[in-house]
């Protein structure tokens, strides 16, 4: 019999989250790198998400693909290739720039690689995750189905007893 915990997801499923957190000394940075404040109560972890994390941290090209991405989706990147481009531009070469295109053209090429990798791995992500949280539902659907049939079984024996002529 499975019991639903407080936060309605069943007992394994909060359990996978416990260990996934507990046992990662690095949990509180990961956090505070995806957005997720360091401070306050550990938050569960979805299976799926625990098992897509271990596996890219177990893979040196995907962490580089991964930091890549990272840095190439933030402001950083942003600034620093404006002020690489206005030097470029205004000292190195001068127009139309046949150089600076020919390198930003280049990086076009490798940035939309990081892209198409990005958008694969989401792709994988939330394949796994729905096909986790289908196995639970499914899991769920027969646990109850079944409860719902024991309960009418004793139910039915119940108002037999109750109400049996002597």
């Amino acid at each position: 019999m499975s019991t639903a915990s407080p936060t309605g997801r069943s007992p394994g499923h909060a359990q996978c989250a416990r260990t996934a957190t507990a046992t990662r000394p690095d949990a509180g940075r990961l956090r505070l790198r995806i957005g997720v404040p360091a401070a306050g109560p550990a938050r569960a972890e979805h299976p799926v998400v625990a098992r897509m994390r271990e596996h890219r941290g177990g893979d040196r090209q995907l962490r580089l693909a991964d930091a890549i991405t990272r840095f190439a989706g933030s402001m950083v990147f942003v600034y620093i290739h404006v002020v690489v481009f206005a030097v470029w531009m205004l000292g190195v070469e001068t127009s139309p720039w046949p150089t600076l295109t020919l390198v930003v053209s280049l990086e076009a090429i490798f940035l939309s690689t990081f892209v198409m990798i990005g958008q694969n791995r989401a792709a994988l992500f939330q394949q796994a995750k729905a096909d986790h949280d289908f196995a639970e539902q499914e899991l769920e659907l027969k646990t109850n189905t079944q409860l719902t049939r024991e309960i009418h079984l004793l139910t039915t024996e119940l108002h037999r007893r109750a109400f049996a002529e002597d």
